[in-house]
């Protein structure tokens, strides 16, 4: 990526490249799409291909539209090295924020998304998404009555998701909740018929409803991790009961939210203690 910017935008500069990442590689979470969006921003803003935001006294900015969708082609070229083929998906997530429909290779931004708070476990179990994509087409082949009817359920299960979330900013009404707790439970449902599931998939989604909470795979399945709904009135208590379940079931827990910012440039000074000491270490 530095070789092919520089060639394209004139020369990028010496400098050295430090990275930092919370998030766990090999877990389905984008990992590599987080990396090569940081970098291509970086890159980018280095050699004077795209501007620098960041206005006097301000700790952080992002860029204008068609700069992202600079730094995102160049994040899809570096997901294209590490994957082959990828969907994009993982990269205009890292870029844009938010939400994003997805549907026959066309990624849309969805506007107006309420920043959801949700459990993240991962059930550390190793799965192979190349594996697993063979399987579900193989199983589609082999029973297409059987097997197109979940896959249109699916994506109507989408859809309504979609018209939730995107209703929820003007009508934050406490009703949403349980139709995005039902969806969640139903898409689970379907995911296990199509043969993506794994039993730490259902254990985690036993323990989660145990407390009161509903949860679903996130990413390939066959293991991997899982997502869990936070509604704003969950007590911390039930949140903690959870943690501590799902962690004796030998799984990794974080509290986070769904709807973040994409990319965005920070002055050193707003970065926190943790990130400059890691980065001091690096």
């Amino acid at each position: 990526m530095c070789l092919a910017i520089s060639a394209k935008y004139g020369d990028v500069p010496s400098v050295d490249i430090l990275v930092w990442s919370e998030l766990p590689t090999g877990a389905g979470l984008g990992s590599s799409a987080a990396y090569a969006v940081c970098l291509a921003g970086a890159l980018l803003s280095a050699c004077g291909a795209i501007s620098c935001p960041l206005k006097e006294g301000e700790s952080t900015a992002r860029w204008p539209e068609e700069e992202l969708n600079l730094i995102n082609s160049w994040a899809f070229q570096g997901e294209r090295v590490i994957h082959g083929n990828p969907s994009g998906v993982d990269n205009a997530v890292g870029t844009w924020g938010g939400a994003l429909r997805y549907q026959s290779g066309k990624i849309t931004p969805l506007k107006r998304v309420p920043t959801l708070r949700i459990l993240l476990t991962n059930t550390k179990v190793p799965r192979s998404t190349k594996i697993l994509v063979a399987g579900v087409k193989e199983k589609i082949l082999k029973f297409p009555a059987i097997m197109n009817p979940v896959l249109d359920s699916i994506d109507a299960i989408s859809q309504e998701c979609q018209s939730v979330l995107e209703a929820m900013p003007a009508n934050p009404s406490p009703e949403c909740y349980p139709v995005l707790e039902e969806l969640f439970d139903i898409n689970q449902h379907h995911l296990n018929v199509m043969g993506v599931g794994h039993p730490s998939l259902d254990r985690l989604c036993q323990v989660t409803m145990s407390h009161g909470l509903h949860s679903k795979l996130t990413g390939a399945g066959g293991g991997g991790c899982g997502i869990t709904l936070l509604r704003p009135d969950t007590s911390p208590l039930a949140v903690e009961a959870a943690k501590g379940d799902l962690s004796a079931c030998g799984f990794e827990c974080w509290e986070t939210n769904i709807g973040a910012p994409g990319v965005t440039l920070h002055s050193s000074s707003s970065l926190s203690t943790e990130v400059l000491h890691a980065l001091s270490e690096s």
